[in-house]
């Protein structure tokens, strides 16, 4: 065979197309027969050229793990033997490696079961020659080995490591250096042991040197090897890195600086400080290293991009996403330098500054919102300057920006209506189609948040909206249907003169088939929903059909846009119709449970080609089908438009259940069935759709069985599946939105099912609430730097804010039976109130102790001590909501804590008493303040100086704002009232004005009227005619009334 087998060696390497495919052929036959080892073997030394080596070992590669076993030991000696002499006597590079690829590849198999114990001492010894070659390929194996005997290496590792840090600082040879950088990275993939990682600290100086070095002789893919390494030193949970952090950011700036490295390197770079921006923010904080990572990045978005070049690797968009990740978890230390880059920038007369300084503004809008809010005339002044800058790429960066601020900055941006939108409306008509589109998100996602606000703006955007929709390119329709659906959604019955000309347009959209135009379709479809919702059942079910047949219709197109869209609309439909939607769930629900059951497109790229295998043209002979070695997962694809399909049919199946009911039963099962997978689905945006829709599904069970016999059976069966999901979610689900909705779900089913339904599960719902109180659930350890300043954190709304309503629940269940359970919560959360977490913690804990007293009561009052500094002190926050928070909770605390708040009396009124007066802007903290001394007066009544209390009290009556006060504040009076107390007797002038008011209102309910009527009764028996004078200076309205609430005699 060895004869044959070289001829045919030879022959494959030939020029020659049918000499190389006969030769392949052949090799491939031979290379069935074990013998065909040794003859590899034989050529692998013998050879005379290097070309035929090299293949020779290639072959070997792929032909050893099919073969080894059947080969005698004495055979399996020779390889081996062979191999070793080739490694340390073979001259070529790259005859050698392939050689140690075979050895790596035998070694899995031979290491473990001992047949090669000579081998790591080898490795060892070669490392230390006087000879380059052997120290390199030694390195080499060290690399390959890792990845298949890794296991083997470990009574080694600190001998290792020793060697690959001296053979990283290896002076006479860079080839070594580089063989020592390519092993490191191997090691550290590897390697899992915290401990052993932590070593690897020490050498990021060698890594460095090395890597600089490489840069510098032009070797950038090697250099980046370096940048794989810290990859993995980031996103270790063990504190690696240390100090060392300042000398990575130092040298990848370096990198991302040096706009003649290749493209790959940079972004490479760019990526570290993304990375480091997302892993270990407190680390960038600690070294003040963000004021320099900036002094690079704003000023990369202003660089030019090469028409060529990749634009995944554009520096100016790899930057923008480091400023947007360090503006999530560093906003304070991010927004000053971006604002002041952004003020100079502006002002640049290089056009690409400018585009940078608003680029700069709208990128970190998500992460820093609360300080723009703060700043927000200011950065509108630049960003609207900018919108009417000469130069278009300045308009469309504008124009961008103002829509991420639409996006992120409500409602305060709301706020300025006046002057952005005239400002968006202009750009409607810019020249630039770019900056038409941009400007389009941008009043789509501005009149998201708005009101009546819109009115006065209504026709004019309308008759430029219309206007561009009759006449502009497809992709502008897009975005212009957009538009018009905030508009209508902001409108609602305003928008009811133009309904009827937008839905005519829908129609003509809705019947598109060509695939260029079913984008467009599909916002028509989406639009069609919510004009509907706008205008109201009334108006929209007569011409409902033709639209719900257009949209089943589009389901024949197979495209997946369009599907989402049309899940969307007949969601709207169904919310709008309740019950009404019954008659057209046969046609939908199937629609829906085809789109939640496709494939959801994940694709695994399996790679087993091998570098040598290629060279020279060796890919032929590796396509063999006995080939064993196992392959290497390169790359995950996602097809994300069936992705948004499927939540948005997991959305449209929670929305059918629950506005039709009993009508949905048929598709309970196959629901529930669906629900339950997708609730552990890959996506976070399936997941939440998921738990929202579980409830809806629940809420539809309730209304269909609870009436049946075995009804109860059935509803305690859906109640288990759907809470077990949920508590589970709670801890194990890494998504904070997806176990927020979990938390408000739980919330409302105690609320609705009472605490009977819900008892059997509420120890594990509590044990799930205190981990996620103590911040050690699998959504809040994302965040895996170990230096982490837990007095230096931002408040966690999506999530916090959900976990915390979970208590007042529990208590409004339970009521005093509560306090077992809130002993085991107090602790983890008063965390939240120390004085070093933010405004929006602390008012979340004052929040979360008002409800909890108002429904646990008395027991409450052993917790009065220990709460009431942080109450009292909240009282005076620079924070309406803080102090609006505090006011309501110190009533409650006085109303339940009865004699344990005594003592504070006094100095609750006198932090009280300015929430009253003029310095007080916000009308809902003035309310909640009068509600708080009701309270206290209600509770302790000889403890107030009412002389003193009552005028200041009544002269902020009636309530402006938080009508929930109501009960309390006119139920406070009314009791002082109809007891005649004769400290609110001189007070009755007032109070027939207050009473008034109150009846009159339209926001007061008809429980608190029926009282105030009682009171002004009781005072007409008491004054008789003296009243009469008093209403006559009320208006008739008013007057009217008033006699209308009081009781007939």
């Amino acid at each position: 065979m060895a004869q044959s087998l070289e001829l045919l060696l030879i022959q494959f390497l030939m020029p020659d197309n049918d000499a190389r495919r006969q030769a392949e052929d052949q090799i491939k036959r031979l290379a069935k027969d074990p013998q065909v080892v040794p003859a590899l073997v034989h050529h692998l030394r013998t050879a005379k050229t290097p070309n035929v080596r090299q293949l020779a070992a290639v072959l070997l590669r792929k032909k050893i793990t099919g073969h080894w076993g059947k080969l005698s030991p004495q055979l399996r000696q020779l390889v081996k033997q062979s191999l070793i002499e080739s490694i340390t006597l073979e001259h070529s590079p790259p005859v050698r490696r392939a050689s140690a690829n075979v050895v790596s590849i035998i070694a899995k198999y031979a290491v473990p079961s001992g047949e090669w114990p000579d081998l790591l001492p080898f490795l060892f010894q070669c490392s230390q020659s006087a000879q380059e070659e052997h120290r390199e390929v030694a390195l080499i194996l060290f690399s390959s080995l890792t990845e298949t005997i890794g296991n083997s290496f470990r009574p080694y590792f600190a001998d290792l490591q020793a060697l690959l840090l001296k053979c990283l600082q290896d002076e006479t040879s860079n080839r070594v250096r580089v063989a020592s950088l390519k092993a490191v990275g191997s090691f550290l993939e590897f390697t899992h042991d915290e401990t052993e990682v932590i070593k690897f600290r020490e050498f990021i100086p060698s890594i460095l040197n090395v890597s600089r070095q490489c840069l510098a002789s032009g070797e950038e893919d090697v250099a980046v090897i370096a940048f794989e390494i810290f990859d993995e030193l980031i996103e270790s949970p063990a504190p690696l890195l240390g100090d060392s952090v300042k000398a990575i950011v130092q040298f990848s700036l370096e990198v991302c600086a040096s706009p003649n490295l290749d493209p790959n390197t940079r972004h490479q770079a760019i990526q570290i400080i993304s990375w480091l921006a997302r892993y270990k923010s407190s680390s960038l904080k600690k070294y003040k290293l963000v004021g320099p990572i900036l002094q690079i990045m704003c000023p990369l978005l202003a660089e030019s991009t090469n028409q060529d070049e990749d634009d995944d690797l554009a520096p100016d968009r790899a930057a923008a996403e480091v400023i947007d990740t360090m503006a999530i978890s560093l906003s304070k230390q991010v927004f000053p330098p971006v604002f002041e880059f952004a003020s100079l920038g502006i002002q640049n007369t290089n056009l690409k500054f400018r585009e940078a300084s608003v680029t700069a503004l709208g990128v970190i809008s998500e992460g820093c919102l609360e300080l723009i809010k703060g700043k927000l005339e200011p950065v509108l002044r630049i960003v609207l300057g900018a919108l009417r800058d000469p130069e278009q790429m300045v308009r469309g960066a504008a124009s961008f920006a103002l829509g991420q601020f639409s996006e992120h900055l409500q409602p305060e941006i709301v706020s300025h209506h006046e002057i952005v939108l005239p400002c968006i409306l202009n750009a409607l008509e810019d020249a630039s189609d770019e900056v038409k589109e941009k400007s389009y998100y941008a009043l789509a996602a501005f009149c998201e948040n708005m009101g009546e606000e819109i009115l006065p703006f209504l026709d004019p955007l309308m008759g430029k909206l219309l206007g561009a929709l009759q006449s502009s390119p497809r992709n502008l329709q897009e975005t212009c249907m957009s538009a018009i659906g905030s508009v209508a959604s902001a409108a609602e019955q305003a928008f009811i003169p133009y309904a009827e000309r937008v839905l005519e347009l829908m129609k003509i959209f809705m019947v598109l088939t060509n695939d260029e135009d079913l984008r467009a379709r599909a916002r028509a479809t989406e639009l069609a929903g919510i004009v509907a919702m706008s205008v109201g059942r009334t108006r929209m079910e007569p011409i409902l059909p033709a639209f719900i047949e257009a949209a089943i219709s589009g389901f024949a197109l197979e495209f997946s846009e369009l599907r989402e869209y049309t899940h969307g609309f007949f969601s709207n439909v169904a919310e709008l119709l309740d019950d009404g939607f019954a008659q057209y769930l046969p046609h939908v629900v199937h629609l829906a449970f085809s789109s939640c059951n496709l494939d959801d497109g994940s694709a695994v790229d399996i790679d087993d080609s091998d570098g040598d295998d290629n060279v020279n043209g060796f890919g032929g002979v590796s396509s063999d089908d006995e080939a064993h070695d196992e392959p290497r997962v390169r790359s995950i694809s996602v097809r994300t438009g069936v992705l948004d399909e499927k939540a948005a049919a997991t959305q449209s199946l929670g929305i059918f259940a629950l506005h039709t009911k009993g009508s949905y039963a048929p598709y309970i099962e196959e629901t529930l069935k669906i629900l339950i997978r997708h609730s552990t689905y890959f996506h976070e945006d399936v997941r939440l759709q998921a738990i929202i829709s579980l409830k809806y599904i629940l809420t539809a069970v309730q209304a269909l069985f609870q009436n049946q016999n075995d009804g109860i059976a059935k509803i305690k069966e859906v109640l288990d599946t759907v809470l077990n999901i949920y508590i589970k979610t709670m801890t194990e689900d890494d998504d904070k939105e997806v176990v927020a909705q979990a938390c408000m779900s739980i919330a409302d089913i105690i609320k609705e099912l009472g605490y009977v339904a819900v008892e059997p599960y509420m120890p594990r719902i509590v044990e799930a609430t205190l981990v996620l109180l103590r911040e050690e659930s699998t959504c809040q350890q994302i965040e895996s730097d170990n230096e982490v300043d837990e007095d230096d954190t931002e408040h966690d709304e999506v999530l916090m804010d959900a976990v915390s309503d979970l208590l007042p629940a529990f208590a409004m269940v339970l009521g005093s039976q509560f306090a077992p359970i809130f002993s085991q919560l107090f602790e983890p959360l008063m965390k939240f109130a120390k004085q070093s977490r933010p405004p929006q913690d602390r008012t979340m804990v004052v929040a979360t102790l008002a409800e909890v007293a108002q429904h646990m009561g008395a027991p409450i009052a052993s917790y009065v001590d220990t709460v009431m500094h942080l109450v009292l002190k909240e009282l005076g926050s620079p924070e309406a909501t803080n102090r609006r928070n505090a006011a309501f909770c110190v009533g409650e605390l006085c109303k339940n804590g009865v004699n344990s708040v005594l003592k504070y009396y006094a100095d609750i009124l006198s932090r009280l008493y300015p929430l009253f007066g003029e310095s007080e802007p916000d009308n809902a903290v003035r309310d909640n303040a009068a509600g708080a001394v009701a309270r206290m007066i209600i509770a302790n009544p000889e403890s107030i100086s009412l002389n003193q209390v009552l005028p200041v009290f009544l002269q902020v009556l009636p309530l402006k704002e938080d009508y929930e006060e109501s009960k309390s504040v006119y139920g406070c009076i009314c009791e002082l009232v109809l007891s005649s107390n004769p400290q609110i007797l001189p007070f009755v002038p007032q109070l027939v004005n207050i009473f008034a008011q109150v009846a009159v209102s339209p926001d007061e309910t008809p429980e608190v009227k029926v009282h105030i009527g009682r009171a002004f009764s009781h005072l007409i028996s008491i004054y008789g005619n003296q009243i009469q004078p008093l209403l006559g200076n009320l208006s008739p309205d008013h007057a009217n009334a008033l006699a209308a609430i009081a009781p007939k005699s």
